[in-house]
């Protein structure tokens, strides 16, 4: 191997050359790079292909790097050198790294999926290419697209770091309920650029086409170098009607999606738990108080709140909740603004405070009836102080909380334990997140609790007809936010001509109960004609949202029997479907006379 060039496609990491080839910059040449991605009702399935060239009289090695939304699952690679294509395998995880620590003692290395910041994730493989050769690199990944604040996205991430002949991200969206607005973005955009972007939308429909030549790609006419460097972003939500929501239905299988709007937002009974432990100094704890200053004026006037501040010793601005008035609310931002970093880390003992201060408010009738009570910890370390056992506070938390309350933790760096907040999160009702140390710290906070910040229902029960249904995800949610949506899927038993649904749910004004009937043969012909769908899209989206949540559930399970059957269950699926998940590995396979075996893992959070 003479040299080492990095084909960076859609990639993370910048274009390196080894010292002795940087004349060389571009000897590894991508003549064609194509990102062609099919979004049909939400479910997004993409292709990356990329064609590239040795372009010298003597073998250089090409790393083929990619990154992809960490929702996505990886679905197939393959590479094709010289006309020969070398298929990766989906296979258990055991199984794999067996396979992959026979080859590491002979010598060969793994390619990885590692962590990409915050929403994306890197596919890494390399190959030897001899000279003058060919390959075509081929990536395949799906995903949900979930809505969040009133809004879908499909990211793309753009850095070929060099000019490409035949670039173009070519993606087709087809939603039947009706596209309701559409808008493309960019972080690299120019005047040059806009003119190779076309869109074309009617009523269920899009096409978003971005075809740059040669000389719109450079920055300027006399340097080779390329103005692709950056995110690309489609950004759309769907027409809605007030009802049970729209069901989908193909080759037996359905989805159903539940957004309802113009709903009236329950008051909140928030407690903001904030870690000012001595590990926070510094932009930490900047950050976290710009955040809180920010929420706190995001607070509704029916709104009740409280601070808890926690290092070796928990503080409180107030001994119990308060509305959130215009003065109840200059209050607390006078308090934040004195929040410093110090001392230990006494996690357990400041979130059974936050409990109990919700029960002392809800015995003494200070919070309103129809109301929403939630805990959002802040936390950037381990327990260091008072209760140190995990599990412990584990235990202690949800017994406190008792199903009461929701629980929602964010981590803040990496030095947290992520897995332990997620577990305590999931146990009551909540989710977490990590917080990313970056600038943007205090609006990725401020945007998180905007996702929580309109509850509008509670209690959602969605129901079917037992008898017509074979196979079905989870059908029950605690809570539904503004601008979000719940989305159930599932296997329709072959005898039934239709599909009934009921909806019962708490609003802030009333018990409510939607009712809707699917007729399984027109629905099915929705989707007959759309040349560019591929026609099992339902079944897997089904799959791939069983296994996310028998992944999660397996997070809080008590009792290990039935932790082992759900992520028994979840291997079985991600291997029928061939999803690279937690639980499988891609074997990628290479000529026999390079290192043979590269293997791709799923990251997690934690």
């Amino acid at each position: 191997m003479e040299g080492r060039v990095f084909v960076a496609v859609l990639v993370f990491s910048s274009l390196t050359v080894l010292t002795e080839n940087t004349e060389h910059k571009n000897a590894i040449e991508i003549y064609s790079l194509h990102v062609d991605s099919l979004v049909t009702s939400r479910f997004a399935h993409t292709v990356i292909t990329s064609r590239i060239v040795n372009t010298l009289n003597k073998s250089q090695e090409a790393v083929f790097e990619v990154e992809l939304p960490k929702t996505a699952f990886i679905t197939n690679f393959s590479m094709s050198i010289d006309g020969v294509t070398y298929p990766g395998t989906i296979k258990e995880k055991k199984s794999a790294q067996e396979q992959y620590d026979t080859a590491v003692s002979h010598g060969q290395s793994a390619g990885l999926v590692k962590a990409a910041g915050r929403k994306m994730e890197q596919f890494h493989v390399s190959v030897n290419v001899a000279a003058a050769s060919k390959v075509t690199f081929q990536l395949t990944y799906e995903e949900l697209l979930k809505r969040q604040l009133g809004k879908y996205e499909l990211l793309f991430k753009v850095r070929p770091k060099q000019l490409v002949k035949q670039f173009q991200i070519d993606v087709h969206i087809f939603e039947p309920q009706g596209i309701n607005f559409l808008k493309t973005d960019s972080t690299f955009m120019t005047n040059e650029l806009t003119e190779a972007l076309t869109k074309v939308q009617n009523e269920t429909k899009a096409h978003i086409l971005f075809k740059p030549t040669i000389a719109q790609q450079k920055k300027s006419p006399e340097l080779e170098e390329t103005r692709l460097d950056g995110d690309f972003i489609i950004r759309y939500d769907v027409k809605r009607r007030v009802n049970a929501g729209d069901i989908q239905i193909v080759n037996g299988y359905f989805v159903h999606y539940f957004a309802p709007s113009e709903m009236p937002t329950f008051p909140k009974n928030v407690i903001f738990v904030v870690d000012q432990s001595g590990s926070m100094s510094g932009r930490k704890i900047e950050q976290t108080r710009d955040a809180l200053l920010k929420i706190l004026e995001d607070l509704r006037p029916e709104d009740h709140f409280s601070l808890i501040t926690f290092s070796s010793r928990v503080s409180e601005w107030r001994n119990s909740l308060l509305q959130a008035t215009g003065q109840n609310v200059e209050s607390a931002k006078r308090y934040v603004k004195t929040i410093m970093a110090h001392g230990g880390t006494d996690i357990n003992k400041a979130l059974l405070t936050a409990a109990d201060t919700l029960d002392k408010a809800n015995y003494a009738e200070i919070l309103q009836a129809q109301s929403i009570s939630m805990i959002i910890l802040l936390t950037d370390g381990q327990p260091t102080v008072g209760v140190e056992d995990v599990q412990t506070i584990q235990q202690n938390i949800q017994k406190a909380i008792n199903g009461k309350y929701v629980l929602y933790c964010l981590g803040f760096g990496f030095d947290v334990s992520y897995k332990f907040l997620e577990k305590m999160a999931l146990e009551n009702g909540g989710i977490a997140r990590r917080i990313y140390e970056d600038s943007d710290s205090e609006l990725q906070l401020q945007g998180f609790y905007q996702e929580v910040a309109t509850p509008v229902l509670k209690d959602i029960e969605i129901q079917y007809p037992e008898n017509s249904i074979l196979e079905l995800t989870q059908n029950s949610f605690k809570l539904f936010f503004d601008g979000s949506e719940i989305v159930v899927a599932g296997k329709i038993d072959n005898e039934v001509d239709v599909l009934p649904v009921e909806i019962q749910a708490l609003s802030h004004t009333s018990n409510l109960t939607f009712n809707e009937e699917a007729n399984v043969r027109e629905k099915e012909k929705v989707f007959q004609h759309q040349k560019y769908i591929f026609g099992n899209f339902i079944e897997r989206l089904w799959a791939y949202l069983t296994i996310q949540q028998l992944l999660e559930k397996s997070v809080s399970a008590q009792e290990e029997q039935l932790k082992n059957s759900q992520v028994a269950r979840a291997l079985e699926l991600s291997l029928k479907y061939s999803f690279v998940t937690s639980l499988t590995s891609m074997v990628v396979t290479k000529p026999d006379d390079q290192q043979k075996f590269q293997l791709a893992n799923k990251p997690t959070e934690s």
